[in-house]
């Protein structure tokens, strides 16, 4: 998972999978757009971040998290 904040656009994005592009976008509600890759949820993004979230918080959330592979045992 990677978060990211643009500044300039005020926008936050949340990538499940950066790899994969998206294929289709919805609007959920005004300000906030999510993104597929077929049926997978692959994306988030949240417009106007900074009226939902601190600015002070805005310019330190940068971050990356390694997915979770689950390994299957027989």
């Amino acid at each position: 998972m990677k978060v990211t904040y643009d500044s300039v656009a005020d926008a936050m994005y949340i990538s499940f999978n950066p790899k994969r592009k998206s294929t289709k976008t919805e609007e959920i509600r005004e300000g906030l757009n999510v993104d597929y890759a077929g049926r997978k949820l692959i994306g988030i993004e949240i417009l106007d971040a900074s009226e939902k979230l601190s600015p002070k918080d805005l310019d330190k959330m940068i971050f990356e998290v390694p997915t979770y592979k689950p390994q299957l045992t027989i």
